[in-house]
């Protein structure tokens, strides 16, 4: 799903609210993590919460003042306004009202002050919710990836850069028993649009064999750059090549970024 589709879905504001599973929670953290568009909307939507939130704030009118007037002149007749004995009760029965509102849009006050930081506690432990579950798949992808290093029974290949690229370096991490493999290709440069990297287990003898064991999709979202690839089932040699998006029957010699023996 692109990042407008994510936007006019409506599953940021289900986000935001907390209501996704924790799958699609990862999945939405990363994206706008990756994506400004998507990052700026889903702000936007937490402001627009904390704005809400806020409005029902308590407030006194012109018009609440004259229902209260009329609703005491009901009950108990005309109000008369009274003529103050003195100038000095006049001031007293002033500063009475006035301290009366100060005290009321004080509370008020607070009340706003009080329900915005309600909210932007709310907000914050999304945004640490989120972040947690980001972080808690990196754990695990980051373990997965330790395991397969520290395995005894994986046979570790070297792969060193050849003449497109001599600075580029992988390893292969082949169980002999299980057939598994896994990549690191931490050491090969990020492909360019439209091209990706292709795995091959070769048979030097006794003509040169090439089999494909996978491609290196999702090149730059895959943090730690250890990929899965196919079941190998015998190698004499591995090697990586850049091929057009979707890969080749047969590598392109003239890309080929490394390559090691078993």
């Amino acid at each position: 799903m692109e990042a407008q589709e994510y936007i006019e879905s409506g599953l940021l504001e289900l986000y935001v609210y907390g209501l996704l599973t924790e799958k699609e929670n990862i999945e939405i953290t990363e994206l706008a993590k990756k994506n400004p568009e998507v990052d700026a909307e889903i702000i936007s939507i937490e402001k627009a919460i904390v704005a809400l939130s806020s409005s029902f704030a308590p407030f006194h009118s012109v018009a609440n003042f004259e229902k209260i007037k009329a609703r005491l002149e009901l009950k108990h007749g005309k109000v008369v306004d009274m003529k103050p004995a003195s100038n000095w009760s006049q001031y007293v029965g002033w500063a009475a009202a006035v301290l009366l509102l100060l005290g009321l849009g004080y509370q008020t006050l607070e009340l706003t002050k009080t329900k915005e930081a309600i909210s932007t506690v709310g907000t914050e432990k999304n945004k640490i919710e989120r972040d947690f579950a980001f972080l808690s798949q990196q754990n695990k992808e980051t373990e997965k990836s330790l395991n397969i290093v520290r395995d005894i029974k994986n046979t570790g290949v070297t792969l060193g850069g050849q003449a497109v690229s001599p600075t580029s370096f992988a390893k292969v991490y082949w169980n002999k028993e299980t057939k598994t493999t896994y990549i690191d290709a931490a050491g090969l440069p990020k492909p360019p649009k439209g091209m990706v990297y292709q795995v091959w287990a070769l048979k030097l003898s006794p003509v040169l064999t090439p089999t494909s064991i996978g491609l290196l999709s999702d090149f730059e979202g895959n943090s730690n750059k250890i990929f899965a690839v196919d079941r190998t089932n015998e190698a004499e040699a591995f090697g990586i090549t850049l091929e057009p998006a979707g890969g080749s029957l047969t590598p392109t010699m003239t890309q080929l970024y490394t390559l090691g023996k078993v």
